[in-house]
């Protein structure tokens, strides 16, 4: 009040003033506001759905279970493709949904033509979704096992196989064709290798064996592959012998073949013949070099023994290294490693504060390391200097 009195200025109007009014002393700094960025994208846009994706089977697929929304669904075909996609998207859910699905089915399906038409999608998700082969090949061993209907047709695992062996009788036409005609080709192979791993067959005495018909499809594949050299085919083929390699050289060497020798020789041969592309045939070396360390498996040759020096070559490895008072470097297999390490033990007053494994001993407020000088060399301060400019520099750059 004493500022507006000298001022000339009543008090009582003291509220009217302006800041900018009142002098220097008194005037605020002005904040710069950024312009607000603006933006032509707008909240109502429809969702984005990638290529292939079904809406009217997934639009109310929410975290609870597939069943609790699937009243829904009018006919086989819907419900089934409806869960396949479920397990698309949600391929964690395969453990807790899968019997509920089966029985549902099984009180669904109570003719041939439902039982076929659910080899069909299953069979089509498992060949045009990309990684859902492996999903696939695990649906159809669960249901060979858990289906009931079985007509005259054929149960669900036969009329499975039946419709593989459609595509596989066209396997050498389908490796001659198109890009088109080349890409479903190599998704049925890979779909059939997964069913080889993944489709489990009970014998009579209660055995659990793979289905012996699919090992000796996948031989004729992978021929069918090897006739047609070209990249595509080539790189199928290294797919296929990855997933399945290790498997199907055992069960052939337990019936005496030496197919998976042919087989290496075979990709030696296009190696060094064939006009794939270099990282191709970088590829087929990656894959002989594999099954040559046994396709990466370890078998322990002889059981385990307590390591000592008559029995490991390898045994003072990784002893640690000591000096005697002349300097001279000696370790456990020294012959004279007891005296020396004796005359070791005997210069310990040397380190006072120091244990064998180098942890400090030495009591709060004795001195040892602060007597050490921490400065940097001049030369050496500069130099790292210059480098955090530098870096500093790139960085606002």
């Amino acid at each position: 009040s004493e500022h507006l009195q000298k001022t000339g200025i009543p008090s009582g109007s003291q509220d009217k003033v302006s800041v900018l009014d009142s002098g220097p002393e008194m005037a605020e700094p002005q904040l710069a506001v950024d312009p607000v960025a603006t933006s032509n994208l707008s909240v109502k846009a429809p969702e984005f759905y990638p290529p292939g994706y079904n809406q009217n089977f997934n639009q109310n697929f929410t975290d609870s279970s597939f069943e609790d929304r699937c009243d829904g669904y009018l006919t086989l075909a819907e419900y089934v493709q409806g869960f396949l996609n479920h397990l698309t998207e949600q391929p964690g859910c395969f453990e807790t949904e899968i019997e509920q699905f089966a029985e549902t089915l099984n009180g669904w399906i109570i003719a041939d033509e439902a039982l076929q038409e659910l080899v069909e999608l299953i069979y089509q998700q498992a060949t045009s979704v990309p990684n859902f082969s492996y999903m696939g090949a695990r649906l159809c061993n669960y249901l060979s096992h858990h289906l009931t209907i079985s007509p005259q047709s054929g149960n669900f695992r036969q009329l499975l196989l039946q419709r593989c062996r459609t595509e596989y009788e066209n396997r050498d036409e389908a490796a001659k064709g198109d890009e088109t005609a080349r890409k479903q080709f190599h998704a049925f192979v890979l779909f059939l290798a997964e069913l080889y791993l993944n489709l489990e067959i009970k014998g009579t005495k209660g055995q659990v064996t793979r289905a012996e018909i699919l090992q000796e499809g996948l031989r004729e594949l992978l021929n069918a592959l090897f006739c047609n050299p070209v990249d595509s085919n080539l790189i199928c083929a290294v797919k296929l012998l990855k997933l399945t390699g290790s498997v199907l050289e055992d069960a052939w060497k337990d019936k005496g073949k030496n197919d998976m020798e042919e087989m290496i020789q075979r990709i030696e041969n296009v190696v060094l013949d064939a006009n794939c592309s270099r990282d191709v045939k970088h590829m087929l070396l990656k894959l002989v070099e594999l099954r040559s360390s046994n396709w990466g498996r370890v078998h322990g040759t002889t059981p385990h023994t307590e390591a000592t020096p008559e029995n490991d070559p390898n045994y003072f490895m990784n002893e640690p290294t000591f000096y005697t008072s002349d300097g001279v470097p000696f370790t456990a297999a020294d012959p004279d490693y007891q005296e020396k390490y004796q005359e070791l033990l005997e210069r310990e007053d040397l380190f006072p504060y120091y244990e064998e494994n180098g942890a400090d001993l030495s009591a709060p407020g004795e001195l040892y390391f602060d007597e050490i000088d921490d400065e940097m060399d001049p030369e050496i301060e500069e130099a790292y200097e210059k480098f955090c400019l530098e870096s500093e520099h790139k960085r606002k750059q």
